[in-house]
């Protein structure tokens, strides 16, 4: 039977039932927290026994037998299979594993959760029953779990949360008064990653004018900044602070380290050409200047040598071939280099040890050094005898070494020196007790029994005599030694 529009109206109001419906305008995981707790009330309202005497209702409102339910259901049973096809087909979770609602299902049935003996499931265990993620209840965690990811945090919320290594957004701080709040919290916190990541953040969303200005007056936070940009290698930022802060002296030199990044010799002597005139203290403009002309002679050096070697007309380079380009090299290298390839040059060439000892200004004690690992190194022993030979003022020749010739014997076993060598330096040395232990440490026997017969030890020449070989020159000495009626020995 028909109703008008004003007889359904009242059906409804009049009724203690009404269409169960689902509110798809709000989405809020709260409001879908209080349906549930609204839908779980209502099964202490309903009893077991009542389903005869409650009126079922179809998914539209219409009561189940109705002239005007009957016709919709056999439309919509006969219209609805092409469009549930392509509605499958579209989606990704496949509606097949769902019971097809019929209207049989009674809203006593459905608000409890159970059903009839003989009827479907309720919707609620259907869905429990697939294997598809479950949509109610449990959609998600609280929106309060999600405050990780929100913009409310204060600036010392924000900087305790850096501290512990959570992740913060600081792109809600956008005026300058926040952002400045934020640093001083940071700096508040004395901890150096913090500070380093704000500085990071300010450096991208402030001017350069204005980040200056303010890390002016905040001195903590400056020594970060200038210690980030030199890890990072940012010079042209790094010397644009120096500028503005007027640190000409730390500008200078930031400017000299440039020339590291340079690889050409011919571009890197003109930079340190430029950097000559630079604001360094007078200590530093003397290491700049000597480095622009050591690398100019290592240039000249490099080039002449190359040639040289190329030849093969030089007999040192053919029986000692370079290994490494001189380019580069510190004074010292440098020096060894010279003293190896050059040491009988004139004091006039660039190449000459004792030209490069007098422009650089080289200690005697580095320069002896240097020239003795080289001679000893190519067993030049009549130049390491004429390195510690000099003359006084009346002719006569004394053996003198500035690094002790303790050192010099030292050097010279390293590099494999003949045992007559050795002992010549080693008698050399002034200390008793470090010439006998040198002596006794490299064999040179001549020393040792010398030493003490001088000191009149005859304990001590007996048991060294057990040491030497048997029917041995130094046996033989020994022996002579202590026959000898001439001495008075102590003991």
């Amino acid at each position: 039977m028909n109703r008008t529009k004003g007889d359904e109206e009242e059906y409804w109001n009049s009724s203690k039932f009404k269409a169960f419906t689902f509110d798809d305008e709000d989405d809020e995981l709260s409001q879908l927290k209080e349906s549930k707790r609204a839908v779980n009330s209502l099964r202490d309202f309903v009893d077991d026994d009542d389903d005869d005497d409650l009126e079922r209702v179809s998914w539209s409102g219409e009561p189940v037998g109705s002239i005007s339910w009957s016709i919709k259901e056999t439309a919509g049973n006969s219209g609805s299979n092409h469009e549930r096809e392509q509605l499958k087909s579209r989606n990704s979770f496949s509606y097949a594993q769902l019971p097809k609602p019929a209207s049989t299902y009674s809203l006593s049935s459905f608000f409890r959760g159970r059903t009839r003996p003989g009827s479907f499931q309720s919707l609620s265990d259907a869905l429990s029953d697939t294997p598809a993620k479950s949509y109610a209840p449990e959609l998600g965690r609280p929106k309060g779990e999600y405050r990780d990811y929100s913009n409310d945090w204060s600036p010392s919320d924000t900087v305790r949360r850096l501290r512990k290594g959570k992740v913060c957004s600081l792109e809600r701080f956008r005026s300058l008064q926040d952002k400045l709040q934020l640093l001083e919290e940071a700096v508040s916190m004395h901890d150096g990653n913090v500070i380093t990541a704000v500085l990071i953040f300010l450096k991208k969303t402030l001017s350069k004018e204005i980040l200056f200005r303010e890390l002016e007056v905040r001195q903590v936070a400056l020594r970060h900044l200038i210690h980030f940009l030199k890890e990072i290698g940012d010079q042209k930022l790094l010397l644009d602070l120096f500028r503005f802060l007027d640190r000409t002296e730390e500008l200078a030199l930031s400017h000299y380290r440039e020339h590291l990044n340079i690889q050409d010799p011919d571009k890197r002597k003109e930079f340190l050409k430029t950097c000559i005139g630079l604001p360094f203290s007078a200590e530093d403009s003397a290491h700049i200047q000597d480095h622009y002309t050591l690398l100019e002679r290592q240039i000249i050096i490099e080039a002449n040598d190359r040639h040289l070697e190329s030849a093969g007309q030089t007999e040192i380079f053919r029986k000692h071939p370079r290994k490494a380009s001189i380019l580069n090299m510190p004074l010292v290298t440098t020096l060894f280099y010279s003293c190896f390839y050059h040491y009988t040059e004139a004091e006039g060439t660039f190449s000459s040890p004792v030209n490069l000892k007098k422009t650089f200004k080289i200690p005697d004690k580095q320069y002896v050094l240097t020239a003795l690992a080289a001679r000893a190194k190519l067993r030049a022993w009549h130049d390491v005898d004429a390195l510690f030979t000099t003359k006084n003022w009346l002719g006569y020749t004394k053996k003198r070494a500035p690094i002790g010739f303790h050192r010099v014997v030292e050097i010279l076993h390293k590099n494999s020196a003949p045992v007559q060598i050795l002992q010549e330096y080693v008698n050399l040395v002034e200390d008793v007790d470090t010439k006998l232990n040198l002596a006794t440490k490299f064999k040179c026997h001549d020393v040792v029994i010398d030493t003490y017969r001088d000191l009149k030890d005859r304990q001590q020449l007996l048991a060294y005599r057990s040491k030497v070989d048997k029917g041995s020159a130094e046996e033989e000495k020994i022996d002579a030694i202590l026959n000898s009626s001439q001495i008075r020995w102590k003991n």
